[in-house]
């Protein structure tokens, strides 16, 4: 049996719980922020992302009887301690970036107040979710920006988790990828899921011309042929030749693909199917795609590169105690100090500026109160569940819409910098303000 979201934790999350419920500690009122000191070498921006998989997590996020006895057999817990998870449901508050937001370095991406217990053992999940589909959702936003309008498919599935599989898709999704050729992603979000056929298809045929005359049969004209198994220039012409000039798409997947395209290009127009698409694969990135720009290419299907985050699988955020109560029941800040490690303690809130035209000039962090700012500046957090219940609108496919809608609007708002593909700091500065 799949174990619920509340097993997807670490053991010493359990054991901190435990601790805290003996010193009595457990019930301090705490505030802890999920953000990420730096963005990835090169980075100038990050996307939010899995935020609705994550809020539909913390809903399941209960210890029944099954976990409950694996816990006692294997004595993670004591007595105590199973009684209070037995008893467990999240109560407090929850706020941050709306999905598809863009962040920067220190940007409060969520912000979890409750007492220390309830916060505490949602550490792992928080950041297992954030860290995979915040770097997925980066790193597909610099590919559609390289893009520049092409659609890109999500079609990585095979070099990743079955289950990050499904994730990856729906971050990409958010980051403004047409499709996936996940079905699981399809089904649980709405997403629209493509595809064809492989190599393997062709090879399962005497001849290259009866696969693609059973792929028409079995599929119509509008279909995409798969043209480099063998000979790219007479698959072609065997694709025009049955298809006719209704034949929606030739897939190339190998080879120097800004020279196929532009003489595949040039070879469709001249058999007259000038309306026929171009689709290339293998093994891109938002380099490769950018270098394809001048070349006659209408789509993109994007595999490793994108489930792996382009070289940056994780965003590596943290989710640390920033501020708690004392025994007077006060709320005070707290922070860790340790070299190459400090944190800023307080609660946050966060704005992002913008000048008179609407471009984004600096995100700031007011701590223990909002920045203040003028009639064209945004504020940047979201309350995503109030005293233990979740807000509408964050959850199911029509968040994947909204978090689309979100990022567009979001890298809309950035300088022109952040759109190029070359490296650099992040491409606005994170100031805070303090008392």
């Amino acid at each position: 049996m799949t174990p619920r979201t509340s097993l997807f934790t670490d053991h010493y999350e359990l054991t901190m719980l435990q601790a805290s419920l003996h010193s009595g500690a457990a019930h301090r009122r705490s505030v802890f922020e999920v953000f990420a000191r730096r963005l990835p070498d090169g980075r100038r921006y990050g996307v939010v992302a899995g935020t609705g998989r994550l809020l539909e997590g913390i809903a399941d996020f209960r210890f029944k009887d099954e976990e409950l006895s694996f816990l006692e057999s294997t004595r993670v817990v004591n007595r105590e301690t199973l009684d209070y998870l037995a008893d467990y449901r999240f109560s407090g508050d929850i706020w941050g970036y709306a999905e598809g937001e863009v962040y920067f370095p220190n940007s409060p991406i969520l912000i979890v107040e409750s007492t220390f217990a309830e916060a505490c053992i949602l550490e792992t999940y928080l950041l297992s979710v954030l860290n995979h589909d915040s770097a997925i959702a980066s790193a597909a936003s610099r590919m559609t920006i390289a893009a520049n309008g092409r659609p890109c498919i999500e079609m990585g599935s095979r070099r990743t988790h079955e289950e990050s599989a499904v994730a990856a898709a729906r971050a990409a999704a958010v980051a403004g990828f047409a499709s996936t050729s996940n079905l699981a992603a399809g089904l649980r979000y709405g997403l629209r899921t493509v595809g064809t056929a492989a190599h393997s298809f062709t090879l399962l045929h005497d001849t290259e011309h009866e696969a693609f005359e059973a792929q028409v049969a079995s599929m119509g004209p509008g279909t995409s042929l798969l043209v480099d198994t063998y000979d790219v220039e007479t698959a072609v012409r065997a694709a025009v030749d049955i298809a006719g000039e209704q034949l929606g798409a030739v897939r190339l997947d190998s080879g120097d693909l800004i020279g196929q395209a532009h003489w595949v290009r040039q070879l469709l127009d001249e058999l007259g199917n000038v309306n026929t698409r171009i689709v290339v694969t293998s093994d891109l990135d938002e380099y490769a795609i950018a270098a394809l720009a001048a070349a006659p290419v209408d789509s993109y299907g994007v595999g490793t590169s994108l489930v792996t985050g382009s070289g940056a699988p994780t965003a590596s955020m943290v989710y640390k105690l920033v501020s708690r109560t004392d025994d007077d029941g006060r709320f005070v800040s707290v922070a860790k100090a340790a070299k190459n490690k400090q944190t800023v303690g307080g609660r946050k809130f966060a704005l992002r500026r913008l000048d008179e035209n609407g471009v984004a000039t600096a995100e700031l962090i007011g701590v223990g109160h909002p920045p203040e700012g003028d009639s064209n500046d945004r504020p940047l957090l979201e309350h995503f569940v109030v005293s233990g219940e979740l807000q509408p609108g964050w959850t199911g496919p029509a968040a994947v819409e909204r978090a689309r809608a979100r990022h567009d609007a979001s890298i809309a708002e950035l300088p022109a910098a952040a759109r190029r593909m070359h490296r650099g700091e992040a491409v606005i500065p994170t100031v805070y303000i303090e008392d």
